[in-house]
């Protein structure tokens, strides 16, 4: 069977073949913005992100320092067995509408507790989404979401062949 090389991180990188399972949750210290429509949806210095073995970190944002004027909640909802019950998220701004762009654990296990009203985003289905002044890159698959920024190296889960590692 062959399985995915490890990319060995730089001075100052990550390798996401570092990250834990079960999944370590951590503050973020790193400004964390979102743009959709031509518009800031969310700014923070407030954040957290989820690091799990052969994912991108996710990174979850109070709705304090988002718009939730432009938030709209969606149908539909899925399990993480870490995170318990997660409900979804529109955003509907500048003209524009992303169908189940973010979502959220109102009510988290307790690991999880401090992401309780805190939204993550999907970078492939926002305008732009940035770690500190970095633009990152969505995580392939449109599954995980999590955000790819040069501090952190792969080879990353999501993209096609990757659903059995």
């Amino acid at each position: 069977m062959f399985g995915p090389r490890r990319i060995e991180p730089a001075s100052g990188q990550e390798s996401v073949w570092d990250y834990p399972r079960p999944p370590r949750l951590e503050p973020v210290a790193a400004r964390l913005r979102v743009v959709f429509g031509g518009e800031t949806i969310a700014d923070s210095n407030s954040g957290y992100r989820v690091l799990e073995t052969s994912h991108p970190p996710v990174y979850y944002i109070p709705q304090a320092d988002i718009r939730m004027d432009v938030m709209r909640p969606a149908p539909g909802s899925s399990w993480c067995e870490f995170k318990g019950e997660a409900s979804y998220w529109s955003i509907e701004a500048g003209g524009r509408r992303s169908e189940n762009a973010a979502w959220s654990y109102p009510t988290p296990s307790p690991a999880f507790a401090p992401i309780a009203g805190h939204l993550a985003f999907y970078a492939s289905r926002v305008d732009e989404c940035f770690v500190g002044d970095e633009r990152v890159q969505p995580q392939d698959g449109d599954f995980y979401g999590g955000w790819i920024t040069s501090q952190v190296v792969g080879p990353f889960k999501g993209g096609p062949g990757t659903r059995g590692w």
